[in-house]
Order: C-alpha cells, then sequence, then structure tokens
C-alpha cells in the first residue's frame, strides 16, 4: 500500500512511517522541510506546506491512504496568534481533503483531539472540531483519532510540564488538579497504523475513537513524577485559576518572541488558560476496538523509571 503521512517528519509521524514501513508498506513523508536523517531508511520525502494547495497536491498522486498529522500545538500560544489554529487545522484540512479527492485516495485518516468541537472554549479545539467537519464531508473513507496528550522520546509534553511546573517551589494554577490520560507514542502508532491500513472492508472506516493512556493524572502528578526522575522534588503552590486568568490572559499583550526569549517561561495565553480548565481524559477508552486493554500500555511513571509510591513523589 501506498502511504502519504502528512506532518510525517514531526513526533508521531517519524514513528508512524517507520512503523508503516516495517509493516512492508510504501511510505512518503510530506512537510515544509523534510529531513532525511530524521526518518529511516526507505521513508521518501515530498516538501509542502498544507496552507498553501499547489505545494501538497502533487504528493497524493497514487496514494492509497493519507495520514495528516499536521497541527500546532495546544501547550503553547501559536507565534502567529489564534487565527493560525484555523489555518493550520481547518484550512489545511481542507487542502488534505481537496488533494486527496482530486487523486482518488482511498483511506483518509485525521489526527484530532479530545474534545474538538467547532464550538469549543479554545482555537485550538474549535479548529480541530471544523476540521472533523470537513473529514467527514468528504470522499475517501475516513477515520479520526482523538487522542488525550502523546509522550515520548522527543515529544515535548514532559518538557512542557517541567518547564510549566518548575521543581522545588511549584506554582500551579489551581493547584495543577487538570486531569490527563497520556498515551505513549509507542502504544498509540500501531493503531494509527492499523486504522490507516486495514484490510477486510476496513472496519475502522467512519469511526471515531478517542485514546488514553492507562493512568488518569492530574498535572500536579505528572509534574512530580517528570522531576523525580531527574532527582528533584515538587512543592505543588495553589494559584487561584482567577488569579491565574488574569496573568495568562495579559500574557495575550507580550510579543511570542519576547516569551520565547525569557528562560522557564512558557509561551502562554488566555487560551492556553481555559485549556487548563477543563480535564484531557476519556469518556470510554476506544483502544479495544485494537484489541487492547489499559494494562498492555505503557505508563508515564513506567516510561520515566520512577515508581508513583515512592516517598519522593
Amino acid at each position: 500500500m501506498n502511504a502519504l503521512v502528512v506532518g510525517g517528519t514531526g513526533f508521531i509521524g517519524g514513528h508512524l512511517c517507520r512503523e508503516l514501513r516495517d509493516r512492508g508498506h510504501d511510505v512518503t513523508a510530506l512537510s515544509r522541510s523534510p529531513e532525511r536523517d530524521s526518518l529511516p531508511d526507505g521513508v521518501e520525502t515530498a516538501m509542502g506546506d498544507v496552507t498553501a494547495y499547489g505545494s501538497i497536491e502533487g504528493a497524493f498522486e497514487g496514494q492509497d491512504v493519507v495520514v495528516n498529522l499536521v497541527a500546532l500545538s495546544p501547550l503553547f500560544r501559536p507565534r502567529g496568534g489564534n487565527e493560525t489554529h484555523y489555518e493550520i487545522h481547518r484550512d489545511g484540512t481542507g487542502n488534505v481533503v481537496e488533494a486527496a479527492e482530486t487523486h482518488g485516495v482511498d483511506r483518509l485518516l485525521q489526527m484530532s483531539a479530545l474534545g474538538a468541537d467547532p464550538g469549543g472554549e479554545t482555537a485550538y479545539i474549535r479548529s480541530k472540531g471544523q476540521a472533523e467537519e470537513i473529514v467527514r464531508a468528504s470522499d475517501p473513507e475516513w477515520v479520526i483519532f482523538r487522542p488525550s496528550v502523546v509522550f515520548g522520546d522527543d515529544g515535548e509534553f514532559i518538557r512542557y510540564t517541567k518547564r510549566l511546573a518548575p521543581p522545588y517551589v511549584t506554582p500551579l494554577p489551581g493547584g495543577g488538579k487538570t486531569r490527563f490520560q497520556p498515551i505513549w507514542v509507542g502504544d498509540l502508532v500501531p493503531m494509527l497504523a492499523e486504522a490507516a491500513t486495514a484490510d477486510g472492508g476496513d472496519p475502522h472506516a467512519g469511526e471515531t475513537y478517542e485514546i488514553g493512556g492507562p493512568d488518569v493524572l492530574t498535572l500536579a502528578e505528572i509534574a512530580k513524577l517528570a522531576h523525580a526522575a531527574d532527582g528533584r522534588p515538587v512543592g505543588v503552590v495553589s494559584i487561584p485559576m482567577g488569579i491565574a486568568g488574569i496573568g495568562l490572559k495579559s500574557l495575550d499583550l507580550v510579543p511570542a518572541s519576547v516569551l520565547d526569549a525569557v528562560p522557564g517561561v512558557p509561551r502562554m495565553g488566555s487560551d492556553q488558560y481555559r485549556s487548563l480548565r477543563f480535564d484531557n481524559t476519556v469518556d470510554e477508552n476506544d483502544i479495544d476496538a485494537f484489541g487492547l486493554e489499559e494494562r498492555d500500555l505503557r505508563s508515564v511513571s513506567a516510561y520515566l523509571g520512577v515508581d508513583f509510591g515512592d516517598e519522593d513523589i
């Protein structure tokens, strides 16, 4: 099968390209600046930007399946402002769908996000929901994945948590009670590969899967685990959400370049504040569609090599 991974040089994309290649498929990674040394041998590359249709359209010729992974992180304020979420997620997905339809692609897998909703509370969630609407109205057989936060080597979530929640004295909005259900990239990617290339009438076609890891952890618990792996304690100081909101909303007025230049200050804003007000967990974990149980999945503590029962946690 010929598979095009849009965003194939990113964190999840690199792992997925390897998985698809190891399963015997012909894989092409499409990105704005593909670097061959970031990809396994045997994976072809193509250059293009999903916001510019003409730059990507040719890469869809002869493809059987397209996986759209291109996304901005919800953890950081986009350098171009929140409108960038719509340019990348909604309009970029529209270009991917148009190219797939033009070239008769059979199957489209869309990476979305938990809580995706065209009327959601943040630009990230709204744009992801609008992208889902475009995919559902498209010609190819489609499947949508909504994972919780994804962690693993080269992933940003653990690094982000350590930056947002420094060790020793750790001020966190609402005491860090926002809940996540982190999924290890090594568990997620085989599910993506199976859904993208399934034979036998494609049992995954038309499905939307909410995917989470084996544990539901608060932001404070994740911070404690992450710093414990470095031998550093965390003492959480709760910042009332109202006060945290004033502070984070005020960052909207600070240029992103300035925030990037300040050590220890995440590039955040009002959208990131709003995202901390709701949990990032599944109602029902759809891993059973892939023959998995939560006990089969790798936990954050196992990945970091830290026992959550240790006295230092």
